[in-house]
């Protein structure tokens, strides 16, 4: 009899688990269909569309050739939008590739409508209507305000055409099945009332600045710092910006603050250092240091507000002080 219970229950759990996991392979991502819409083509919006691009959201940072041999990883021009594979030694679950999205009809994005671009922007959905791997911030996006993702858009399809056929990304189990829960639906976006919140969220700031575990942020360690991030050889571990006065940026004045980024445009004008180990970071300085003084302002006085978390992080180890 007890044997008996026992194979009924173990055929049970197996029945239960091959249910579960054909429901995760069959199920498809909650999404809306793309809507059909215009962008505008004004040169206003294009301009807000490019500094969007290239500062704010820094989708250069992911979609765009680099220059590796120089701070900052500067983007090479020609190579703008082409699409990137990220290597190994970020630790990313499997192989991942931010694609082309330069208009080139065969390897980009070229014969996509303005509502499927703007859905995978903001809903994590692709024009084949699968999730898109979140390192593509789009659930920071989905808070983009629909005026500044037509802008985008505007700008994207002012991107020169190249020709570069990047691979597919290729996640490991179970994160190539649970991706199908992060899309959602976002529609009719205004811009959030708190400029400083807006662009924190959109420059995508509490992701790197927060540790993740198995890639979720650590509840309580919002901006505290101490995610680390390996590339080219190098390693960089993302700085406290919480308000704490001893571990974070609790004793940095607003003048500060705006010149740390103002420091960088200097090289961002008349070209960048040579890449050290003492110099490497992923912080998108270089971009950064392009935002207004007000957006700088606006920025820093958000951060005030986030609960301070005493956090000591030593940002680049083993480099020289």
């Amino acid at each position: 009899m007890i044997k008996k219970i026992l194979i009924l229950s173990l055929g049970l759990i197996v029945a239960l688990i091959g249910g579960g996991f054909c429901y995760l392979q069959l199920k498809q991502p909650n999404s809306l269909p793309p809507q059909d819409i215009q962008v505008p083509s004004t040169p206003e919006a294009i301009a807000r569309g490019e500094y969007i691009f290239t500062v704010l959201a820094d989708c250069d940072g992911c979609h765009s050739q680099r220059d590796a041999t120089k701070f900052g990883l500067p983007v090479i021009v020609s190579g703008r939008g082409r699409g990137f594979t990220f290597p190994p030694e970020l630790g990313l679950p499997g192989n991942v590739t931010a694609p082309n999205i330069t208009s080139d009809m065969e390897t980009g994005i070229g014969a996509w409508t303005n509502g499927e671009k703007i859905r995978a922007i903001r809903e994590g959905i692709s024009r084949d209507g699968r999730a898109l791997f979140a390192f593509m911030p789009y659930q920071a996006f989905a808070k983009m305000s629909d005026k500044d993702v037509l802008s985008l858009v505007a700008y994207i399809n002012t991107l020169p055409p190249v020709k570069n056929a990047t691979p597919r990304t290729e996640l490991k189990f179970p994160v190539n099945l649970l991706i199908k829960f992060d899309p959602a639906p976002a529609r009719n976006v205004p811009e959030m009332a708190d400029k400083g919140e807006y662009l924190v969220t959109i420059a995508e700031c509490q992701t790197c600045h927060t540790i993740l575990k198995d890639g979720v942020p650590t509840p309580g360690m919002e901006f505290a710092g101490g995610e680390p991030f390996s590339m080219l050889g190098f390693k960089v571990v993302s700085a406290n910006i919480t308000p704490d006065n001893d571990t974070g940026i609790g004793k940095l004045s607003e003048a500060e603050f705006v010149e740390k980024f103002r420091q960088y445009r200097k090289y961002d004008v008349e070209g960048a250092p040579p890449l050290t180990a003492d110099n490497f970071t992923l912080m998108p300085w270089l971009p950064f240091s392009r935002l207004s003084d007000e957006e700088l302002k606006a920025i820093y006085g958000y951060l005030r507000k986030v609960k301070p978390v005493s956090h000591a992080v030593e940002t680049r180890p083993g480099a020289a002080k």
